[in-house]
This record gives C-alpha cells, sequence and structure tokens, in this order.
C-alpha cells in the first residue's frame, strides 16, 4: 500500500507539472516569439552619453573602424591583429578570453561618470569609486548573485585582454601594450559578502582618449543596454558614430563585416545582418536608425524622432580639427595651478564650441585660457 501511495503521488506531481506547462503554452498553435530586446529591468526615463568609441581622440577614427571587442558570447581565446594603413591593434585574450561586446558597458559607464564630473568643471582622476548597484542598474544588467559575478568576470576580461597598438590618443603617437582598465578592487562589501563600493582604474590610453574627446560626446540611447545581439550593438554603434545627423549613409557589406570585428565567413556575416534587418523593420529595436540591405550596399537612416531628439549641434569640423603642440601642453602645464591640464584643454575647446570661433593663434589662445582659469577659479 505504501508504494501504491507513493506511485499517486508522483503521478499527481507529473500531471500538475504538465498542467503547468500547458498554462505556459500559447492559445493557438502559433509560436510565441521573444522580444528582440532584453527585459527593461530598471526603468528610468532618461539618456546615458558617451561611449569608449567617440572617446578617441578627434584626429583619429581607427577606434571606430577598429573593434576592440569579442562578438562571442562564448569565451574567445584567438588573438586578433586589425590594420588600416601602418596602423595596427592586436588583442591578446586574458585567461577567461578577450573582452565581449558587452563588457564595454562598464567602460561606458566610467566614461559616462569622467564626463559629467569634467562638464561640472570638476577634477577627473584615472581611479574612480561608485557604487556598483548604480552601474548594474544603469547598464540594465541583473542585480541578483549571478548579476555580481558576471560583473566580477567582466571585469577580469577587461584587465586580462592585452591590446598592442601605435595608435595616436590623447595627442600622443607611441607604441603601446596595455589592458582596459588597470585594476578593479572591492572596497566596501555587504553584511552577505556582495560587492558594494568599487574602484577601477582606467588604462592611461582609454583616459588620455577620453580627455582628448572631452569637448566632443554622443548621446546614446539606454535601449542600447536591451540589445540582447553583440552584432545589434556594433551596428548601433557604428550608424551612431558615422551618421550623425545625415539623413543616410552608405556602408559596403564587406566594410562592416570588418569593422564589427565579426569572426564569421563573408556569406554568413550576410545571412546574420540580413536576419537582423528584417528583424529591425519589424520591431525597430534597434535604437535610433534603420537599416537597408541591398545586394551587399547597406544603407542607414536615423529616424525622425531620433533627429527630433538629438537636436544638439555638432562640435564644428573646425573645432573639431585643432590641435596644439606639445611644448604647448608643457608650457600650459606650468601655469595651470593643480589642474589635470586634459580637463583644462577639454574646457577650453567647449569655450571655442559656445563661441563658434577659431583663434589665428591656437597655442598661445590656450595657454591664455589656462591662465584666466586659475585667475578666476583659484589653484585647485
Amino acid at each position: 500500500m505504501c508504494e501504491i501511495a507513493k506511485l499517486i503521488d508522483r503521478v499527481g506531481k507529473i500531471a500538475k507539472l504538465v498542467c503547468e506547462m500547458v498554462n505556459e503554452l500559447p492559445l493557438d498553435d502559433s509560436r510565441s516569439e521573444r522580444s528582440p530586446l532584453l527585459p527593461d529591468r530598471h526603468p528610468e526615463p532618461d539618456f546615458f552619453i558617451c561611449d569608449i568609441f567617440d572617446a578617441a581622440p578627434k584626429s583619429d577614427t581607427a577606434s571606430m573602424e577598429h573593434p576592440l571587442f569579442t562578438l562571442s558570447t562564448k569565451p574567445d581565446h584567438q588573438t586578433r591583429e586589425y590594420r588600416n594603413g601602418d596602423k595596427y591593434i592586436r588583442l591578446g585574450p586574458s585567461p577567461i578570453g578577450l573582452a565581449t561586446v558587452h563588457d564595454r558597458d562598464i567602460l561606458i559607464y566610467c566614461i559616462s561618470q569622467c564626463m559629467a564630473r569634467l562638464n561640472a568643471g570638476k577634477q577627473v582622476l584615472r581611479t574612480l569609486r561608485f557604487n556598483a548597484h548604480d552601474l548594474l542598474k544603469t547598464t540594465n544588467r541583473a542585480t541578483n548573485d549571478r548579476g555580481y559575478d558576471l560583473f566580477k568576470a567582466a571585469l577580469k576580461r577587461l584587465q586580462g585582454t592585452q591590446i598592442e597598438t601605435n595608435i595616436t590618443t590623447g595627442g600622443r603617437e607611441q607604441w603601446e601594450v596595455f589592458s582596459f582598465i588597470e585594476s578593479a578592487k572591492t572596497i566596501k562589501e555587504t553584511r552577505d559578502g556582495r560587492m558594494q563600493a568599487i574602484e577601477i582604474t582606467l588604462s592611461d590610453w582609454v583616459f588620455n582618449a577620453m580627455h582628448e574627446k572631452a569637448g566632443d560626446i554622443l548621446t546614446i540611447s539606454r535601449d542600447y543596454f536591451r540589445l540582447r545581439k553583440p552584432l545589434e550593438r556594433r551596428l548601433y554603434e557604428l550608424a551612431r558614430k558615422m551618421c550623425g545627423q545625415s539623413t543616410k549613409w552608405h556602408l559596403r557589406l564587406e566594410t562592416i563585416h570588418h569593422r564589427t570585428g565579426s569572426n564569421s565567413t563573408l556569406k554568413e556575416f550576410r545571412r546574420m545582418l540580413k536576419a537582423i534587418i528584417e528583424d529591425n523593420r519589424q520591431h525597430q529595436h534597434i535604437p535610433d536608425y534603420d537599416f537597408e540591405m541591398t545586394d551587399d550596399l547597406i544603407i542607414i537612416r536615423p529616424r525622425r524622432d531620433f533627429t527630433e531628439t538629438y537636436c544638439e549641434p555638432e562640435t564644428p569640423r573646425a573645432i573639431d580639427q585643432v590641435k596644439l603642440k606639445p611644448s604647448t601642453i608643457d608650457v600650459a602645464r606650468k601655469f595651470a595651478g593643480g589642474y589635470d591640464i586634459y580637463f583644462l584643454e577639454g574646457s577650453w575647446r567647449d569655450f571655442l564650441m559656445r563661441k563658434q570661433a577659431i583663434p589665428e593663434n591656437p597655442d598661445g589662445s590656450f595657454v591664455g585660457f589656462v591662465k584666466k582659469y586659475v585667475e578666476k577659479n583659484g589653484r585647485a
């Protein structure tokens, strides 16, 4: 009798499980469709600024032309190299793989924090301290135990991925080997041992690039953090960087294949890109832009609501190309009064942008600006 009772109980549990599964099925025979966007885990009605590619030197577009993050969602241990003429970037994986497109969210958050301080006229250092929960929430990541574990793994990849390059950043052209971040550590934990406050030190390369772009930041949609597929994120990045407020932009399939860093064959990449474009035509889940494929030509168009939302003027092209001599930086540093010289340069470029004017002697203008800034605001 005891065995029969156990058997009846087991059958009852199986029947209950089957009922639950049936209740989750759609009412008709069609398969339910999964949203192309990740769920909005932390709804907030605003936008976020700055990304690592837009933090590249103003005179250099190499960090947009060459993908720095792998599209793979599995550990990628392949060494990558991208060239453009005599410029190159070589990526070496960490023990747990290359830094991924999703890992890049951490850099977006860090640089956004730095830019907010720069815009407020505050000094910025390479080492940042902030609440880990705030970063996870802002970048639409889970805040449970698994979310924190994935966050730690992302930090390891960002620190462990080795980048070798001769590309100019922060006005300096030199051979360098570096990581995206120099270090990361927990400086405060919750009672249950979960990281609470964290300290991240950016690499010199990333920090210098950010300063060089201080006066020319692009705003990105918050829905960027909800895109499921790494390739969709790269398409958005490329569109946001290249299109600006142009009515449309053309790129050949081979060019996008190279710039996204896809490891697929061109035939497979065409198939994936076509599927994404068709999906975006139906759901418009990739923020701000529509894509069209005609043979091997990709057309990118900003949507009407995008041009209405992002109506801020772009940095004038002439101001964008103004360069200072290295000797000018050295002279200006003597009058900087303890302020970070690249913060002062960013403020000077903002000043030129507001005036919509280019000085005849940019080097003399910058040194004069530094003197007046310290005179007005006092020493740091």
